[in-house]
């Protein structure tokens, strides 16, 4: 295989590419300025009164749902419920459930289509997810089984309501839970119409409905023939998603209430029956089944999801965090007033250097113990609780703002690069290829080792080298960037590093990530101007990740008593101030 020289490659052609999907993890909601007026009415007069008429009636839930299970074992718990049990509960929480959504302003649930029994289709799956308001997709499909995470039990009137359905739990604490659940899954699907169905939100999580995420192959194991239900929220404004980022859950509960009236869609789409090969392959069902569904919503089937607790986005054939963690490191950075341009890192390039909490807050002369156990949790960690000191190197330099694309490119290069036994070159391997990306892409580790491969495909060596003629770094690193600088060292076979030019051998599919155009949200460098202004959104994350097939339920935070008084006792507040201004208003007219 001949060598090849930079100068011996032509950029890409510059060819459009098929247009960017929306966003779908962003919801903005403009409002006019009478809209704000009538909000403004209507959230003081209207909203309290239906918001606290239905806690009300979800508390009367409680004792339909409690009387169910009273005196059940949990043997008997493991096989469906019948008899009186099932026909009074189950109607007086269905009825007592529609009057929850009408109190709330959903006056009308439109059902198109039909429901499949549960012969046909054992599984519903539901999308769009857009928001909490999505569990009133069970009534025209007569209450099916739910999965939801085994913490929701804990909490008051939920947890008595999980009991009630059945539901199928997964515990984020126990690995062996999602095994488990696995099982339970197939386990009623495959139970010939014994069990009722049992209905999951693919997505896992909740989005703006202008596209679908990546459906969770959980819904899909069994191979059982499903049924996908659309949910459409058909008014003329959008107060109902609750997105990653977008009005919280108070803001979307108080405007959906102000809304004199809200109306859903729910489609019933024919039975979908699985190949032998999507019988075998979870995975490939679960995409054949998002596109059908993506294709009568008239919306694009993206790969997005969430990865962790964080939503993730695809460019390309890369998939990059939409807001990677370095972000809030550099917040709590600036918060303890610490400059990263202004830090020694002082870490050697190739060599792996651990380091304790300790070092780490003295390295980086930090001494608020807070400050440092947030800092130092952004990295990645060993069995012993060390980090990488090429980790810290890299995110301090990347958050300094005085450093161009290329030098932080030949700069990750010489870090993570490691040097060859029988020949002079030094290459990027996985680990520290997947390491580069995940903090400055926030990319999931899998993902970049993928591409990694990809790149490295075809080649003698497991490796990427440099082939590029850039300036030497100044500093501490300049012996080895002047090596760097250069170009193509040897004849081996030569990959370039993502940002640089692509060497001859290197295949062309497995490129086209590089030139691909990048969403106008997506930032894929910390000190991009496009992060100024943003709200925290890390706080509103889950601190951990649901079962990546199981959960029906959004990765937000579930509400706990605490919030959940305080709302009640600010709405019985305001709903008696109300009181008061509708009786002086009242006076006012008597006596004019």
């Amino acid at each position: 295989m001949s060598q090849g020289s930079p100068g011996d490659w032509a950029p890409l052609d510059p060819t459009p590419g098929p247009p960017t999907p929306p966003n779908p993890f962003v919801h903005e909601l403009h409002l006019s300025r009478l809209q704000r007026v009538k909000f403004c009415l209507l959230g003081a007069l209207l909203a309290p009164i239906r918001v606290l008429l239905a806690f009300i009636v979800l508390f009367l839930l409680w004792p339909f749902a409690w009387l169910q299970v009273a005196g059940l074992t949990e043997e008997q718990l493991q096989e469906p419920i019948t008899g009186w049990r099932k026909t009074v509960c189950h109607n007086g929480v269905l009825g007592l459930s529609r009057l929850l959504f009408f109190l709330l302003g959903f006056l009308r649930i439109r059902v198109r289509g039909q429901r499949a029994s549960r012969l046909q289709a054992p599984v519903l799956v539901a999308a769009p997810h857009s928001t909490f308001f999505d569990p009133i997709v069970l009534l025209p499909c007569d209450l099916p089984k739910v999965v939801s995470r085994a913490e929701n039990l804990s909490v008051p009137v939920i947890g008595a309501l999980l009991r009630f359905n059945q539901a199928i739990l997964v515990s984020r604490h126990d690995p062996a839970s999602r095994r488990r659940v696995v099982e339970e899954v197939r386990r009623r699907a495959t139970s010939g119409g014994k069990w009722p169905q049992v209905l999951f939100f693919p997505e896992g999580t909740c989005s703006n409905k202008k596209a679908l995420l990546k459906f969770k192959p959980g819904a899909f194991i069994a191979g059982v023939p499903v049924q996908p239900v659309l949910i459409r929220y058909p008014n003329s404004l959008d107060t109902t998603s609750w997105a990653w980022r977008g009005p919280g859950v108070l803001k979307v509960l108080w405007l959906t209430a102000s809304q004199p009236c809200s109306i859903v869609d729910v489609e019933f789409l024919p039975v979908y029956h699985p190949s032998p090969e999507e019988s075998r392959n979870p995975t490939l069902y679960a995409n054949n089944v998002q596109r059908v569904m993506a294709q009568a919503l008239g919306i694009p089937a993206t790969e997005c999801e969430f990865v962790g607790s964080l939503p993730v986005i695809v460019v390309g054939r890369l998939k990059v965090a939409l807001e990677p963690q370095l972000w809030e490191l550099g917040k709590v950075l600036r918060k303890a007033g610490l400059s990263p341009g202004h830090v020694d890192a002082g870490a050697e390039p190739g060599r792996s250097r651990m380091i304790s909490q300790e070092e780490f807050a003295r390295q980086l002369q930090l001494s608020d113990p807070q400050t440092v156990a947030g800092a130092f949790s952004y990295f990645q960690q060993d069995a012993k609780g060390l980090v990488d000191f090429r980790d810290v190197a890299l995110a301090l330099a990347a958050l300094d703002g005085g450093r161009s694309l290329e030098e932080l490119t030949r700069l990750a290069f010489e870090l993570f690069a490691e040097e060859q036994v029988e020949a002079p070159d030094r290459l990027l391997y996985k680990d520290g290829f997947s390491t580069i990306l995940h903090l400055l892409l926030g990319s999931p580790r899998p993902a970049a080792a993928t591409l990694h491969a990809e790149l490295c495909q075809g080649g003698p060596h497991q490796g990427l080298s440099l082939c590029e003629s850039l300036p030497p770094l100044p500093g501490r690193l300049g012996p080895s960037s002047a090596q760097a600088g250069r170009g193509c060292w040897g004849s081996s076979y030569k990959r370039s590093v993502p940002g640089l030019l692509p060497p001859r051998s290197a295949p062309r599919e497995a490129l086209q990530h590089l030139s691909a155009p990048l969403p106008e949200t997506t930032c894929l460098i910390p000190r991009h101007p496009h992060c100024s202004g943003q709200r925290d959104c890390a706080s509103s994350q889950a601190e951990g990740r649901l079962s990546a097939s199981t959960s029906p339920a959004c990765l937000r935070p579930t509400l706990c008593l605490k919030p959940i008084c305080s709302c009640l006792i600010f709405l019985l507040l305001l709903f008696f101030f109300n009181l008061i201004f509708i009786f002086f208003v009242c006076l006012g007219f008597f006596f004019l």
